[in-house]
């Protein structure tokens, strides 16, 4: 059923169809900026990585709806100002139905018919208990839906290679990934990891499961130590032991310990180094494509691209 929402308008790529291409996908993730500098950055970060051609970026959204303006904004302007093929993401949290179907319409009416769908977490607090809003909806399957009922929409959603923080086992997480599949989902994205292993064996159990949607490996390199922390409370799975030991020989053997301006840039190197080569595993594994977390930088992306181009040709 559809709400009467714009239709893909004519020639619009559908990402879904584009993963399912022959041959792997390149991709970008941006977060909308909260301040005049945060924006410069962005479209400077924007601007250089367009230049790659990728086949598609995204925009976050933050938790509880908190940059949903910001979001469309920045989403509708990649779609009018550069060459990019843009992708929202929408959360359900902290939002009623009515307010989600808005959102969804001013992306309709923007031209965007790339949607990832994903529950969030409470804003403040990732790891807080997630209440369902009173009008809202409870799972992203649900979102997922209302999504496809409201217009001609590629809807993609996370997947979580370890596992959803929220999830009290992999079983019962491979079910609830497939059941978001399998409401209409096009396809997936992971939340970032840095051990090529947890990904093959979230693609294995999925597929073990009757689920052939494809999954797009979402992959950042470590630039500092501080990386770390961030990359393990915003995924919810702990940070490899074996790399974090390489890194934490770099700093004195302490991966809290301070580092000099040296030690930062070998951090970084190795960094950049270790997430080329997970990525050229995972091509040499046939995955659909990667998906770069960019952090709204353009130089570490870079440099990990250069170093796979070779392989991509």
């Amino acid at each position: 059923m559809s709400l009467g929402l714009p239709s893909r308008l004519p020639g619009a790529p559908s990402i879904g169809e584009l993963i399912r291409r022959p041959g792997p996908t390149f991709s970008f993730e941006f977060f909308p900026p909260k301040t005049p500098a945060g924006e410069q950055a962005l479209w400077q970060a924007i601007r250089e990585l367009e230049s790659l051609r990728p086949d598609f970026v995204s925009i976050t959204y933050g938790a509880g709806g908190t940059t949903r303006d910001t979001t469309v904004a920045v989403t509708e302007r990649v779609a009018t100002e550069t060459t990019l093929l843009p992708m929202a993401h929408l959360t359900a949290v902290d939002h009623s139905v009515a307010e989600l179907r808005n959102v969804i319409g001013r992306l309709a009416g923007a031209g965007i018919s790339n949607i990832l769908a994903v529950r969030g977490d409470p804003p403040g607090d990732p790891g807080a208990e997630w209440v369902r809003h009173p009008d809202g909806v409870l799972y992203a399957e649900d979102l997922v839906r209302l999504i496809r009922e409201s217009g001609d929409f590629s809807v993609g959603v996370a997947a979580f290679p370890y596992k959803h923080p929220r999830s009290c086992d992999v079983e019962s997480d491979t079910r609830n990934f497939v059941r978001k599949c399998r409401a209409g989902a096009d396809f997936a994205i992971t939340q970032m990891f840095f051990d090529a292993d947890d990904y093959l064996r979230l693609r294995d159990r999925v597929a073990a499961a009757g689920c052939d949607t494809p999954i797009l490996p979402g992959v950042m390199p470590v630039t500092r130590l501080a990386t770390i922390d961030r990359a393990v409370q915003l995924s919810g799975a702990p940070f490899p032991p074996a790399l974090l030991r390489r890194f934490s020989s770099l700093a004195g053997g302490s991966a809290s310990s301070s580092v000099s301006s040296v030690s930062e840039d070998a951090v970084r190197a190795l960094g950049i180094e270790l997430c080329a080569e997970m990525c050229a595993r995972l091509l040499a594994e046939g995955v659909p494509g990667i998906h770069f977390i960019t952090l709204n930088r353009s130089t570490a992306t870079r440099e990990v691209w250069q170093q796979l181009a070779p392989a991509t040709v």
